[in-house]
């Protein structure tokens, strides 16, 4: 923090733009420096999912609580429909709602615009086209991921379909992934998401075009392609000093289905309490109370999940079909005493080592790889 008070958040993504709320909330004073020169430009329009089933709490109302009003586009989806490899369709319905459909990037009704706009209306200053190298008095990273350990390519697209959302458990379309189709209001998103073999992903996505088109009669009007990538690894220390790191920058993104809004802005609120009370190893506690073990289980399922392959995913979509969605995805989800230990022993004493980048290769993953290494703070 500088002597006037002031915090620095380098990055504005969703975790920074809700650290600059709080904040602001808190009566402190926040400055956002983003690269870029808008929010969101990472995405395209693309539909994502904000999870509303790690906890009982629904994820809007534990938004309101932080002072994060929720007037971007959303949408309710309480029905999916996942497909197992045998490309058998199995049904799936929660009560209350599984998750809720958003927009990402500069695009109007999205999450990130309308972060965007209640920072601005807070009064608080982004600095667009600008890149904080160093903080020496302390601050927020919250830049995006600084690896890259699973990509998701496809399409976005216009279509006469009705709303829906789709599901495909197949290392066939997406190597130890998954892939999907979600539809709302005439646009659509298809994409296959891979977390291994990168370099062949132009394939898996015609794979996953072809395999749509055929079992849900896909219909996809101007598609235009598009790609990226995450980082689900989470960081065992959030913070060095008086700087700490936010959002995908500490690795808080789900590493086994690759949701990580929700848990973007509730570290970036997190870090801006503890920096606004002075006591920056609070953030760690707070992490430990509420974000690291969900993390940790997600990274045991993950390694679980990879080792099932296709006769384990239609095992595990056969023996979920007629039970309450949310429920049994809580349960997979619900940290247990052992995950600690589950964690240390099985994934990070094993971590996945990374593909070699092709010079010559237009991949999500290679483009991505070079980004993230000419983006590195020297």
């Amino acid at each position: 923090m500088k002597q006037d008070g002031m915090i620095e958040i380098s990055g504005a993504g969703p975790a920074g733009l809700a650290a600059a709320l709080a904040i602001h909330h808190s009566g402190g004073q926040a400055r956002v420096y983003e690269r870029r020169k808008e929010v969101g430009v990472r995405f395209h329009g693309d539909f994502q999912g904000l999870e509303n089933w790690t906890t009982d709490t629904d994820v809007l109302d534990e938004l309101r609580s932080l002072g994060i009003r929720t007037d971007f586009d959303y949408q309710a989806f309480h029905n999916v429909v996942c497909f197992d490899p045998d490309a058998k369709p199995h049904h799936f319905h929660s009560q209350l709602p599984l998750f809720y459909l958003v927009k990402r990037g500069a695009v109007t009704g999205s999450l990130d615009m309308a972060l965007k706009q209640q920072v601005l209306e807070a009064g608080i200053e982004i600095r667009f086209g600008e890149s904080i190298k160093t903080l020496p008095d302390g601050g927020i990273v919250t830049h995006g991921p600084q690896r890259a350990d699973v990509i998701a390519a496809g399409y976005l697209f216009d279509t006469d379909m009705p709303d829906g959302a789709w599901a495909a458990v197949s290392d066939d379309l997406a190597p130890q992934g998954y892939a999907y189709v979600l539809i709302h209001n005439g646009r659509g998103t298809l994409a296959s998401c891979m977390y291994a073999e990168f370099h062949q992903e132009k394939d898996y996505v015609a794979r996953c075009v072809d395999f749509f088109r055929q079992h849900i009669e896909l219909e996809m009007i101007k598609p235009k392609h598009f790609g990226g990538a995450g980082n689900s690894v989470i960081h065992h220390v959030a913070h060095k000093g008086n700087i700490l790191y936010a959002g995908e920058a500490a690795g808080f993104q789900d590493a086994l289905f690759g949701f990580g809004m929700r848990w973007a802005m509730l570290s970036g609120t997190q870090a801006a309490a503890a920096l606004s009370a002075g006591d920056p190893a609070q953030y760690e506690r707070a992490l430990d109370r509420r974000l690291r073990k969900f993390m940790q289980t997600s990274e045991v399922n993950r390694w679980f999940y990879r080792r099932l392959g296709n006769r384990g995913y239609r095992t595990v979509l056969a023996h979920h079909g007629n039970e309450d969605a949310r429920e049994w995805m809580q349960r997979g989800y619900r940290p247990r005493w052992w995950t600690p230990l589950a964690h240390l022993l099985l994934v990070r004493r094993k971590r996945k080592p990374f593909l070699n980048i092709h010079e010559d290769c237009n991949c999500t993953w290679c483009k991505c790889q070079h980004h993230l290494q000419s983006a590195s703070p020297s």
